[in-house]
């Protein structure tokens, strides 16, 4: 969102001598700015509502082999939780350093790679258990992050999506997220569906879904009421959080601290 600012210009006036005035040349004519381009916008609607943890800070979301798998924030309360759809209880979890702000998890092959905040440390879990298998270092913060074929993507908080060899963690390119040709922040919670990275913006309704080739936002799905409908009053309980069920093409959706979780449908998309 871009703040208007208003600048106030003071003129004094000077006492000049009287001197003849060439008269003003005509002005440019105006040259019209190219119209920014429209972004599509989907609706949704509720397809079935399920239990979820109101003590969890959901920093990452994916679906796996008929479970949820959960990253959560928070120092001292941030963990990585295999979930039961139908209860929203933990079957198996194992917590982070209590120095740590746990943020977005990714499953890659038999692993789950999950990123902290501000400390630049990420973490390798064994997918079958959940046991740590190992730790790694990157520069920035960490947001969200997903598998895009071969690479792991990263938000940061900055316009940038990172891409890395998840095996080595090197980095090997970037794209810049534009929505209506103007960069995007604050993408937070990353999730690969159909090609697309579908991302919730921190602090808002929308998940943009991002062409990760060239990172242009190519539609947004406008999520407005849904955390009302959670029953959520907290200000930091902001939407986060999607999943995708690529077996049966369902598409979950939760938020920080949410006591519901939402298999949702787009609908009205233009």
């Amino acid at each position: 969102m871009i703040a208007s600012r208003v600048l106030l210009i003071a003129a004094a006036a000077l006492a000049l001598p009287a001197v003849a005035t060439p008269p003003a040349p005509a002005p440019a004519p105006a040259v019209a700015e190219p119209a920014l381009p429209t972004v599509p916008r989907c609706g949704y609607r509720i397809v079935e509502t399920y239990p979820h943890d109101k003590d969890s800070f959901t920093q990452g979301l994916f679906w796996h082999d008929g479970y949820l798998y959960e990253g959560t924030g928070q120092y001292g309360r941030s963990r990585l939780a295999r979930l039961d759809l139908a209860t929203g209880k933990a079957l198996a979890e194992t917590k982070l350093p209590v120095d740590e702000f746990g943020e977005g998890i990714t499953r890659w092959r038999d692993q789950i790679i999950g990123v902290t905040w501000q400390g630049g440390v990420g973490h390798r879990w064994r997918l079958q258990d959940l046991k740590p298998i190992g730790d790694f270092r990157y520069k920035g913060e960490g947001w969200g992050v997903t598998m895009v074929g071969d690479d792991l993507v990263l938000s940061d908080g900055t316009p940038d999506l990172r891409f890395f060899d998840p095996a080595t963690m090197t980095e090997k390119g970037k794209v810049t997220v534009r929505f209506a040709g103007r960069p995007l922040a604050m993408l937070n919670e990353l999730e690969t569906i159909k090609g697309e990275i579908w991302a919730n913006v921190w602090m808002t309704d929308a998940i943009v879904r991002i062409d990760p080739a060239t990172g242009t936002v190519k539609s947004y799905v406008d999520l407005t009421g849904l955390s009302a409908t959670a029953g959520v009053g907290d200000p930091d309980a902001v939407l986060n959080g999607i999943a995708w069920d690529a077996n049966k093409k369902r598409l979950f959706v939760t938020g920080k601290y949410w006591s519901k979780l939402f298999e949702i449908a787009l609908t009205d998309c233009r």
